[in-house]
């Protein structure tokens, strides 16, 4: 059998499993009969599929990673035991202090940063806001064209204040910062899956210019190291593979001591369980100071799927996913773009791939597929028998 492709389904539908000790090796699959080691039940008939370490039971042809990762087993089991222990009166609040804890160490991790660096929220937005509500009067933005709202929305909302947003093409982001007293950017870009020049935005940092960067659609699949930046915020919900309502938001000491905390609350305190009542204001000195009050369920999640992705060998995950991208493009004579995320400009290209299975997204009037460390050479084949 040729290395790194999939063999093809027996007369069930069903695939083989396959060794996954290579880089470009695709997810292996259980076959249906015969129990596993998870006491979950098996959701859709193909099988559950294993990918470093980890199982899911995704269903075939899902591409959508860019719009809703999917847990793996671990996670769904956690999240259920927890629901089953409220719903008997044996879960109480103190209990999810080890989750929100071990998510935030994970997702400093992931970036670069230490944890005492890390604050929590409840969406990527929410966590940008705290700093474009702190920025000085007039402050001057640079972003990309058709860059994600989240990121944008919350310095434009500052216009009373004269805070300007100007958007250039994402290859100009860099340059443009001259001229910008702070650069706000997706490190991949959510329409299509273009990676903003890093090296150039550390080189911007380093001159003064206050670099916040959004990791959402990049975390999970793309090694990053970017503790240089003043800001770094993800939403979970994506490639992290967690449940939504948990974000993060890594942030510069020198930045954070400018940032006011307008979303102070008793979880945000020195000793959140010693500042529930009463003043003074006693909030945290490090990063916690940011926090919001956790979406505890969340956090469980997270506290299963962000430490097993920093354990992981970032670089084999990258090149998974890379990987699957590039072969699709290929498949359709487009040459490679070296990023997860793939936009394809096919007539009726989404109706087509929902005929044939394929679960994918539409953005700018073009079709949007994500490939994650759980797809295999199988979805690749799917989606182009459908577009082709």
């Amino acid at each position: 059998m040729e290395r790194g492709r999939t063999p093809p389904p027996d007369s069930a539908g069903h695939h083989q499993q396959h060794d996954v000790g290579g880089v470009a090796a695709p997810a292996t699959r259980d076959e249906p009969p015969g129990a596993g080691p998870s006491p979950l039940p098996r959701l859709y008939p193909q099988g559950v599929r294993r990918a470093f370490g980890q199982e899911f039971d995704v269903r075939d042809g899902y591409l959508n990673t860019a719009s809703l990762g999917v847990p793996p087993r671990t996670a769904v089991e956690a999240l259920r035991r927890t629901v089953d222990a409220w719903a008997v009166g044996s879960a109480q609040p103190g209990d999810f202090d080890e989750a929100v804890g071990s998510a935030r160490a994970a997702y400093g991790g992931l970036v670069g940063a230490p944890v005492e660096d890390v604050s929590i929220g409840g969406s990527a937005s929410a966590l940008v806001g705290l700093v474009a509500a702190s920025v000085p009067d007039g402050t001057r933005v640079v972003t990309a064209h058709d860059e994600f709202t989240s990121t944008t929305f919350p310095f434009a909302a500052q216009h009373a204040r004269r805070v300007t947003v100007t958007e250039v093409p994402l290859a100009e982001v860099a340059d443009a910062a001259a001229s910008a007293d702070l650069v706000a950017v997706s490190i991949v870009q959510s329409s299509n899956g273009s990676v903003v020049d890093l090296a150039a935005l550390r080189e911007v940092a380093a001159t003064g210019t206050t670099v916040v960067l959004d990791a959402t659609q990049a975390l999970g699949w793309l090694p990053l190291d970017v503790g240089w930046a003043d800001a770094v915020v993800a939403g979970g919900y994506k490639w992290l593979l967690c449940p939504r309502g948990a974000a993060w938001m890594s942030t510069s000491p020198r930045l954070r001591d400018a940032l006011v905390p307008h979303t102070a609350n008793w979880y945000a305190g020195a000793d959140p369980w010693q500042s529930i009542y009463g003043l003074p204001l006693r909030l945290a000195d490090d990063a916690r100071r940011l926090d919001a009050s956790p979406a505890w369920w969340c956090h469980v999640g997270a506290a299963v799927t962000l430490p097993w992705l920093a354990s992981i060998d970032a670089g084999r995950v990258r090149d998974r996913c890379v990987g699957l991208a590039d072969v699709f493009l290929e498949g359709l004579g487009l040459p490679p773009q070296g990023s997860a995320i793939v936009s394809v400009d096919v007539p009726d290209g989404l109706a087509r791939l929902g005929a044939a299975g394929v679960t994918a997204s539409s953005r700018g009037g073009r079709t949007r597929l994500a490939f994650h460390l759980y797809n295999d050479e199988s979805d690749v084949e799917r989606a182009l028998g459908a577009l082709r």
